[in-house]
């Protein structure tokens, strides 16, 4: 009897759950120099999101805590969960804030890791001032106070950052009023151009290239894993860009899943034909929720489960060679954003008191499969 790829890893995962659970402190059987970073291919990043303002604005490099020595050990990328976004960079309409951004650049420097930038043209978390003033815009005006945020930030990173997420989460889902489309009408500046909104999507991706030519940037969105109608959506507007001479040079899944529904196996043939767009591709921030019973805990069968979601979205990486990242939205459960926004939770790879779940060994055993140490990664289809 034979065996597939996928069922060999979902065995041992099985095999590494239990183990878990039965010794109840598994992280500190594992060599300390072992880590998400030190198993990483070399031709891929594994990064965390962060919040600068709340988390690294006091980073002392030489007593950081215990938060942020974990943050610099496991991770050779980060993304600035919040600190890019408009209401915290750009908070008045002549006022810039790089506090909490900064503070990402710094620690990244500080402990030899690369940033991932998020995010310039989104329909969420912007101030009041444009939310207000956006319906009374013409697109010129949009079009100018979106150039303006782009250029000021993206060069004030230039060469500090390596993929830009320039456009996030600009269609619209089947469920969504409507339906699938751009998002014309909750996307203030999209609104604003609603004559033309592919056309200043292609000029927000513009500026962001003269302003850091070296950025690697990036579409992104939700619900973009596998192959479905809003990723057919997505792949008809990324062909339109670069027929257009857009510098669009990624397409980003965002990777928040849950537990209460299935798993898209078509998340590799999806990652395919973006990449042979010629795009690069990333798993952009990834978690794994669920809902939990009376006593705030997962079942035996939940945390297994939950590790072979995201070794399945780690393996879709891997198995493209255009995968260029692979990024958690935070690394632990006291600093993860699902239970402030949905009724689930246990969503990142490790506790709130840092106790690595079997995902964290779900991801580590599948970056130390891909290559002997820091190699390339193996080609898929080819066994060591």
């Amino acid at each position: 009897m034979s065996y597939s790829r996928t069922e060999i890893r979902v065995a041992a995962i099985s095999a590494a759950v239990a183990a878990v659970m039965l010794a109840g402190a598994t992280a500190q059987a594992e060599p300390k120099d072992s880590t998400l970073r030190g198993e990483t291919p070399i031709d891929l990043k594994v990064g965390s999101a962060v919040w600068g303002q709340n988390q690294l604005l006091d980073f002392d490099p030489e007593n950081p805590t215990e938060f942020q020595s974990i943050l610099g050990e496991e991770f050779d990328s980060v993304t600035p969960e919040n600190d890019m976004k408009w209401a915290e960079i750009h908070p008045e309409p002549d006022v810039y804030d790089f506090s909490g951004a900064d503070a990402v650049v710094a620690f990244a420097k500080a402990n030899g890791q690369e940033v991932r930038g998020h995010t310039l043209l989104w329909h969420s978390q912007n101030p009041d001032w444009v939310t207000e003033a956006s319906d009374d815009w013409t697109c010129e005006e949009a079009r100018d106070v979106l150039e303006d945020h782009i250029s000021t930030v993206v060069s004030r990173y230039a060469g500090d950052i390596y993929e830009w997420d320039v456009a996030n989460e600009i269609i619209q889902d089947t469920w969504d009023d409507g339906g699938v489309k751009l998002r014309t009408e909750a996307n203030p500046f999209l609104k604003a151009c609603s004559e033309d909104p592919v056309g200043l999507i292609g000029d927000a991706f513009r500026w962001a290239h003269e302003a850091d030519p070296e950025a690697v940037l990036f579409l992104n969105d939700y619900n973009a894993e596998g192959v479905n109608e809003k990723t057919d959506a997505y792949y008809a507007l990324a062909q339109e860009l670069l027929a257009d001479g857009v510098p669009l040079q990624g397409f980003g899944a965002q990777g928040h899943l849950s537990l209460m529904y299935g798993f898209d196996e078509s998340m590799q043939a999806n990652f395919e034909r973006f990449a042979d767009l010629g795009l690069q591709v990333a798993v952009t921030e990834a978690d794994v929720r669920m809902p939990l019973g009376e006593d705030g805990n997962p079942t035996e069968e939940q945390i297994a489960l939950q590790a072979e979601r995201y070794d399945g979205m780690l393996q879709a990486c891997l198995n493209v060679p255009a995968c260029s990242s692979f990024t958690v939205w935070g690394f632990d459960d006291g600093h993860s954003w699902v239970p402030g926004v949905f009724d689930e939770g246990y969503a990142t790879i490790m506790t709130e008191e840092y106790e690595k779940k079997p995902a964290y060994f779900a991801l580590l055993d599948g970056l130390s499969d891909a290559t002997p140490g820091r190699s390339p990664r193996t080609p898929p289809g080819l066994d060591k």
